[in-house]
């Protein structure tokens, strides 16, 4: 094993125990999206990152039929919060067609469905003490492609975090950096091949992964039993160890 990969397998294995300690809620009562809310202001005007109308950061869309807001909890405390669209060309509704409308109805036009994570905001005060946050706020964009077995996982995101997306989640440049009316800064459009990437995804990053069940209880909905799950608690290490056992049969 070289240097190189001792250290990934390292990283992932520290990040896989901090899962350990992390269940995710869907958001869906009031005074839950009043706490997703209060972290969203706290951690955008921390990183002076606020839109330009930011009266009320809930909006409408955070109700879409085809919208799913998390919250993250370590140890039973909201620390971050991440806000999943699944796009389909039926159903265009998502944060980056308000920022990228040319780009999204290319995709959608095209036959594809998109998985859009926006809203993705993490506390401030608990950044130094789990760099492992941004991972693991995003892996419902990760568990909610596998469900929707969507074609692309779109990130609209600032030029400086551009790099983090190609790194982890192999994404591809699709609008350059420009400035936005909405935000009032320059933001770039990327977007992951989901389907052709998640074998080397989980390779790599093993936290992503999950059971069938697991995805079902996040992006599941049943008429007949409105209220979500209470808790999600995280499958990962299950999902993966099942992966290392199939492949150490076969391969």
């Amino acid at each position: 094993m070289t240097h190189m990969s001792t250290l990934k397998n390292s990283f992932a294995g520290k990040l896989m125990e901090v899962l350990d300690h992390v269940e995710y809620r869907r958001i869906e009562s009031s005074e839950d999206m009043e706490d997703v809310a209060r972290l969203r202001y706290k951690a955008y005007k921390a990183r002076d990152v606020l839109p330009v109308a930011a009266k009320n950061l809930i909006d409408d869309i955070d109700f879409d039929d085809h919208a799913y807001v998390f919250g993250v909890y370590y140890y039973e405390e909201l620390v971050s919060t991440v806000r999943i669209h699944h796009v389909t060309p039926d159903h265009r509704v998502c944060q980056s067609t308000g920022i990228f409308p040319d780009e999204i109805h290319a995709f959608l036009d095209a036959g594809m469905t998109l998985i859009d994570p926006a809203r993705f905001a993490v506390d401030p005060d608990f950044e130094l003490e789990l760099p492992a946050l941004p991972y693991l706020t995003l892996r419902p964009a990760i568990v909610g492609a596998i469900y929707f077995n969507t074609d692309r996982v779109m990130q609209h995101v600032r030029p400086a975090h551009a790099a983090f997306y190609k790194r982890v989640f192999y994404a591809d440049t699709v609008v350059p950096p420009r400035m936005t009316k909405t935000y009032g800064f320059e933001l770039t459009l990327l977007a992951s091949r989901s389907k052709e990437i998640r074998g080397k995804l989980m390779t790599r990053y093993p936290f992503f992964d999950s059971e069938p069940y697991e995805r079902r209880m996040m992006f599941g909905r049943n008429e007949d039993n409105g209220s979500p799950p209470l808790t999600i608690l995280p499958t990962a290490r299950l999902a993966s160890g099942g992966r290392r056992e199939i492949r150490g049969q076969f391969g």
